[in-house]
Parts: structure tokens; C-alpha cells; sequence
């Protein structure tokens, strides 16, 4: 028992290790953007062991001059250590300044420099907080009605004769709003959880519990994508895009300077290629991904529904949850525009039930048309749907 604790706490503890190495990356990302390539490419040890000619001439002067004045006087104290204590507390102010206005930069034009950090850092926290929304976040379960109560549980499991079981599942799915079942129509009932899972619910193995709307479980962000935080995913990805984009548009340019040989600061040279290599890189790759989430958004599909259609009772329908390309948006994003771009929750409903095409067809032959569909009879249960005898039952791990 306890080796399997211990196991599990490992296995938790190696699942951090893609958030830790995004996070790394960030930080290196900024440090080579901001410090390397914005302000300045000469260390202090640099500055200290290589002054400029006319700096370093007039403290020289100066350090004579103090000296001289200190002989004179007769001064008791030892004159190195008078002259090394006015040496650093003169220069020290000298040098912040010189380190980041007189040594070369790589950005050299001050405009460009600050519409280059502002940018930047704008971009910047946008990821940086889609990124912490999307890890930590925790995913929804279902509402304690789509639990089995105990007396309920306890006749389901005391009972052998498996049409009495379909009866009683029966009589607690005909009291919610349930509408999907499984590949051979029978009641979506997990076995784990003990409960009814609702439409377009899954349960995870990696976080061992039913997640409404799941859509996948990442491992970059250590967590379940669904209904709480598929919002914040999907601008992680927008946003970490246009940080890749950015990057690498205006350190191409740079890029090339190295490359021909007008810039030659070794260090930042080495910052500068790794920080274009890393942004192209992860750019392609955010690029399918975000196209494909884009175009799961627009049919109002989970990644899970894309592989496996979602089973009505009429029979598995790919597009059963596909309301028009602008009410997919609002369902995911919510219908304030003004929080589109923020990582807020704003998504429609609360994850137990998904207004469907199919459903307001049947109740309403003229509302076939996805342009005409209208939300009134969404709430309008089935035609048969307490057919209790007709549902057959078919356990989901």
C-alpha cells in the first residue's frame, strides 16, 4: 500500500514537469528578449574590466587628483583604500548609467526600443495569464443529481436481474436532461463515479473523475480541458501564437545583423539565434493547433466528439451539437465581446445540458435550417424518451 502511494506521488510530481519546463522557457524567453536584445549585451564585469577611453581618462585624473589632495592633507589612512572606497562610490552611478545608455545594443533606436518592450510585455502577460488559467483552473464535475443516492445505489447493487437495473436507471435518467447515450443506445452510466454522466461528459483516467465537456486531458498544462477552462485553453493558444509571431518578426532582423557580421557580441549572439529558432519552432507547431481547435469551435465539437460522434437517440450525429457558427463562438466565449480576449469566464450555461440541433428539428420541422434555429424548444424533453423498456444499459469506465 504504501509502495502505491508512493507511486502515485511520483507519478503527480513527473506530471509538473512540462508546466516546468514552459515555464523555464518563458523566463529564459524574457531575459533574452528584454535584457539581450532590448537593453543591453555587455555584462558588469565587461564594463568594469573594458571602460570607454574617455571615461576611464577622467578617472584616472580624478583618482589622482583625490590622491594628491589626501597627501597633502595628510591623511592618516591608508590611500589605496581611500581611493578604491571613492572609486566605487563615484563610479557605481556612473556605470548604470554608461551600462545602459553609452555601451552598444542591440536595439539602439530608443523609439524601437520602447515600442518593442511595450508590445512585448502586453503579449507577454496575456500569456502568462491564459497559461495560469488554463493550468490551475480545476475541471467541473457533475451536480450531485446525476450521483446515484445511496438508496438508490444500494438497490441498483443488490440487485441481480439485469431488467430491474435497467429500470432503475431508467427512472433516474428520465429526471434529468440526458439525451446522448452509448455506441449500442443504452443509458451513459460510469461505474467510477457512480452517476449518470451528462451529455457530452467524459471521465478521465488521469484525473479520475468525470469532467462535463471534456475535451481532452493536456499534458503542457498538467490538467483536464473541458467546460471550466476550454476558454482559457483556446486563448493560451492564441496567445502564446502571437508571442512566437512577435518574437520572431522583429528578432529576424537581428538575426540577420549577426549573421553578416554587423553585430558581434558573442553572448547575445547565441540568445538571439537560439530565441528565433525556439519562436519559428513553436510557432508551426501553435499554428495546426490552434487552427484545429479553431475549426472544432466552429462545428461546436470536443476533440473526443471529433473521433468518436456523439450517440442520440436516433442514431450517432456529428453535427447534434452544431447551432451555427455564431453561437458556437457565444457557447464557448460567452455572449460579452468585451471578454472574448480575457482569460474571464464567461462561457454559456453551466456544463450539465447543450441546447441541440436535433432536438429543436424534431419538436419543429420548419427550424431545420441552421440559420432559422431558435432556442425556445430547448428545454422541451424528447418525444419518447421515458420509454424506460427501449433503453438498454451499458457501463462506461
Amino acid at each position: 500500500m504504501a509502495l502505491w502511494r508512493g507511486l502515485r506521488c511520483c507519478r503527480r510530481a513527473f506530471a509538473w514537469v512540462p508546466v516546468l519546463l514552459i515555464a523555464l522557457l518563458l523566463l529564459w524567453s524574457y531575459y533574452a528578449y528584454v535584457c539581450e536584445l532590448c537593453l543591453a549585451v555587455l555584462s558588469w564585469g565587461d564594463v568594469w574590466e573594458a571602460p570607454p577611453d574617455a571615461l576611464s581618462a577622467g578617472l584616472a585624473s580624478e583618482s589622482q587628483e583625490e590622491a594628491s589632495v589626501l597627501v597633502c592633507h595628510g591623511d592618516s589612512r591608508d590611500p589605496p583604500q581611500n581611493l578604491l572606497y571613492l572609486r566605487v562610490l563615484v563610479s557605481v552611478p556612473l556605470w548604470t548609467l554608461v551600462f545602459f545608455f553609452s555601451f552598444p545594443v542591440t536595439v539602439s533606436n530608443p523609439v524601437e526600443k520602447v515600442a518593442y518592450l511595450v508590445v512585448f510585455h502586453i503579449l507577454f502577460v496575456l500569456f502568462v495569464w491564459t497559461y495560469w488559467k488554463s493550468v490551475f483552473t480545476l475541471p467541473i464535475q457533475p451536480g450531485k443529481k446525476f450521483h446515484m443516492s445511496y438508496a438508490d445505489q444500494e438497490r441498483y447493487e443488490s440487485e441481480e436481474r439485469p431488467e430491474v437495473q435497467r429500470q432503475i436507471l431508467a427512472e433516474i435518467a428520465r429526471k434529468l436532461p440526458v439525451y446522448t447515450r452509448t455506441g449500442n443506445g443504452g443509458i451513459r452510466f460510469c461505474d467510477r463515479c457512480q452517476l449518470i454522466k451528462p451529455d457530452r461528459c467524459h471521465h478521465c483516467s488521469v484525473c479520475a473523475m468525470c469532467v462535463l465537456k471534456m475535451d481532452h486531458h493536456c499534458p503542457w498544462v498538467n490538467n483536464c480541458i473541458g467546460f471550466s477552462n476550454y476558454k482559457f485553453f483556446l486563448l493560451f493558444l492564441a496567445y502564446s501564437l502571437l508571442y512566437c509571431l512577435y518574437i520572431a518578426a522583429t528578432v529576424f532582423k537581428y538575426f540577420i545583423k549577426y549573421w553578416t557580421g554587423e553585430l558581434t557580441n558573442a553572448r547575445s549572439k547565441f540568445h538571439i539565434l537560439f530565441l528565433l529558432f525556439v519562436a519559428i519552432m513553436f510557432f508551426v507547431s501553435l499554428m495546426f493547433l490552434f487552427g484545429y481547435h479553431c475549426w472544432l469551435v466552429s462545428r461546436n465539437r470536443s476533440t473526443l466528439e471529433a473521433f468518436s460522434a456523439p450517440v442520440f437517440q436516433n442514431g450517432p450525429d456529428k453535427n447534434g451539437f452544431n447551432l451555427g457558427f455564431v453561437k458556437n463562438l457565444q457557447q464557448v466565449f460567452g455572449e460579452e465581446k468585451k471578454l472574448w480576449l480575457l482569460p474571464i469566464a464567461s462561457s454559456q450555461g453551466d456544463g450539465h445540458f447543450f441546447p441541440m440541433r436535433t432536438l429543436s428539428e424534431a419538436r419543429n420541422p420548419l427550424l431545420a435550417s441552421e440559420e432559422q434555429w431558435e432556442e425556445d424548444g430547448i428545454d422541451e424533453e424528447p418525444q419518447g424518451s421515458g420509454e424506460a423498456p427501449s433503453l438498454a444499459i451499458e457501463r462506461e469506465t
